[in-house]
């Protein structure tokens, strides 16, 4: 069991620089340890290595894609326990039923705003859907 005063991982997978930024801050500003991938197999290199609580995954992305990516963690023993947040562009009903049936624990499109996401992602590193 972890310590609810231990900070909490989280990996964002985006190629946008400017996105990336922008969750990379709002994310340290409230107080989570940030680890960024700017592609697919990085995202995959950067779980390993950090063991993180939650991943934020983009689904347009190079060298894998984002369903790649969450198709690769929610197929591992340790990996598929871990909570992914889908940030991306892709915003038809198809996209989002796929995202849901690979796994994803929450979908957003982009356009987000941070502080609107913050709550969303403080229940899922404690665990709570």
């Amino acid at each position: 069991m972890s310590d609810t005063h231990t900070v909490k991982t989280i990996l964002v997978a985006e190629d946008d620089p400017d996105t990336r930024l922008i969750l990379q801050q709002g994310l340290t500003r409230a107080g989570y340890y940030v680890v960024v991938a700017e592609d697919g197999e990085q995202a995959l290199e950067r779980f390993r290595e950090f063991k993180p609580d939650l991943v934020l995954l983009d689904v347009e992305m190079p060298r894998l894609n984002g369903w790649e990516v969450l198709e690769r963690l929610k197929s591992g023993w340790r990996s598929r326990k871990v909570p992914v947040m889908m940030i991306t562009g892709k915003t038809s009903d198809e996209d989002k039923i796929k995202g849901y049936s690979l796994g994803v624990d929450y979908y957003v499109t982009k356009p987000f705003n941070i502080q609107r996401l913050l709550p969303i992602i403080r229940n899922l590193v404690s665990g709570i859907k």
